[in-house]
Parts: structure tokens; C-alpha cells; sequence
């Protein structure tokens, strides 16, 4: 297993925009997906964005448009752009790596990071 940090959450008005980070600690070549999930209270966790080891992205229909994730391979970090934020948006954001596709399956993860508190008020 990795060892994943995230930081970057807070709080902000709703249309703002936040960007998350996460260091990525003992990347091995079997690590196939890294990406973000969030869980709103009393909400199951959901997947929100992936980028898989070829560098393809793909993202939840809730947030296509407005969130890209990215990778920086020298930094070995993760991150999360969010802009026009919705107060929806509120949750606990996880990021995670994995080495069984497809990346929007929360079963294909096998490293998780702490989660870092976004709250978006109206």
C-alpha cells in the first residue's frame, strides 16, 4: 500500500474555487488509477475524478466541466482543480490509488489518504 496526503480543503462561497493536493508516498509499477472520492454526511462515498497510468482522465457527470485532476510525476502529486463550486460540492475529499481498472470503481483502490474537509456555503 501507498501512503497518500492530502491537503488544500477549506471553506468557500459557493462559485469559488479551491485546488487539492495529495503527495504520493512508495509509488509501485502496479499502481494503475489515482483518484478522488468524496462522502457527504449521512451520503455514501462517490467517486469524483481518476487519471490512470496512461494519463487518460475521466470524471462524474456532477463535476465534468468544472474540476480537473492532474498529476505532477517529478512532484509525485496528485491534485484536484475544483472552480464554479456548488454547496453540493460539500463533503470529505479522499484521495486514493489503485492497481484494477476501471478507475471509477471504488473496489479498485487499495490506498486512501486521510480526506480533507470542503465546505461550500451559499
Amino acid at each position: 500500500q501507498l501512503l497518500l496526503v492530502e491537503s488544500g480543503g477549506g471553506s468557500v462561497q459557493a462559485g469559488g474555487s479551491l485546488r487539492l493536493s495529495c503527495v504520493v508516498f512508495g509509488y509501485t509499477v502496479s499502481t494503475y488509477c489515482e483518484g478522488w472520492f468524496r462522502q457527504a454526511p449521512g451520503k455514501e462515498r462517490e467517486w469524483v475524478a481518476a487519471i490512470d497510468s496512461d494519463g487518460s482522465t475521466s470524471y462524474a457527470v456532477s463535476v465534468k466541466g468544472r474540476f480537473t485532476i492532474s498529476k505532477d510525476n517529478a512532484k509525485n502529486t496528485l491534485y484536484l482543480q475544483m472552480n464554479s463550486l456548488k454547496v453540493e460540492d460539500t463533503a470529505m475529499y479522499y484521495c486514493a490509488a489503485g492497481p484494477i481498472p476501471p478507475c471509477s470503481w471504488y473496489g479498485g483502490y487499495n490506498s486512501w489518504g486521510q480526506g480533507t474537509q470542503v465546505t461550500v456555503s451559499s
